[in-house]
């Protein structure tokens, strides 16, 4: 019928061009990302890294250690996507892990190292025996939407940051590297300590202190395995 309607060379074009679309949409499928599978984070591996810049003149920069409590990612979801629990009690600053992945010269001696961990987990900072954890949930992890040519596969990262009792909005990109062990997220973001009611810690005046930023980054191992 279709070629007594079309023709036979109409019928033929018709065909190819059928052909042709399908061809399109599995190159598109083929192009859409894994089904999204939940993965427990590897906490024995997994680390946080911030960056804490100097105030004042003879203030120190200082890099940061941390570990994670819990935590799930789900890749290429929508919704629920996860979440990450900091474990703020295993922070540690100028760790020679730390200096070194954040590119901080020089090293820090025991009796600065153990002034400096009073003063951020202390209550006029972190506090964190009110506050022993903050938290990443993830609300969606798609791919991101401006992928780098010739970069692994990216996630933009949505959701919301608690820390110290206060929540904001965050987004992060995340670059991945897989491996056949599982896949390794790094990306980072920065956020402002008196946007989540902290003051940075500052002594004689302010001659030595740390700024209000911080620039955050977190290397996190999801294990091959499926959900826990």
């Amino acid at each position: 019928m279709l070629g007594a309607v079309t023709g036979r060379r109409g019928g033929c074009r018709l065909v190819r061009a059928v052909g042709g679309l399908l061809a399109m949409i599995g190159v598109e499928a083929a192009a859409q990302p894994p089904a999204a599978v939940p993965r427990a984070v590897d906490l024995a591996v997994s680390r946080v890294y911030v960056l804490v810049g100097k105030s004042g003149l003879v203030g120190h920069v200082h890099a940061v250690e941390g570990r994670l409590a819990a935590g799930q990612v789900t890749l290429g979801a929508r919704e629920q996507a996860g979440v990450l629990v900091f474990d703020m009690r295993s922070f540690l600053a100028d760790t020679p892990a730390a200096r070194t992945t954040l590119g901080v010269p020089g090293d820090v001696d025991a009796g600065t190292q153990q002034q400096t961990n009073a003063n951020m987990l202390g209550p006029e900072v972190l506090d964190v025996a009110r506050h022993p954890t903050a938290r990443f949930d993830i609300r969606s992890a798609l791919p991101a939407a401006r992928p780098e040519p010739g970069k692994p596969t990216a996630y933009d990262l949505v959701g919301t940051f608690t820390l110290h009792g206060a929540a904001r909005p965050l987004t992060l990109v995340a670059q991945t590297d897989e491996t056949g062990a599982g896949v390794r997220l790094r990306g980072g973001f920065q956020i402002r300590q008196t946007d989540f009611g902290m003051k940075p810690y500052a002594k004689f005046g302010g001659m030595v202190g740390v700024a209000d930023e911080l620039k955050i980054w977190g290397d996190i191992v999801l294990p091959a395995a499926g959900p826990p």
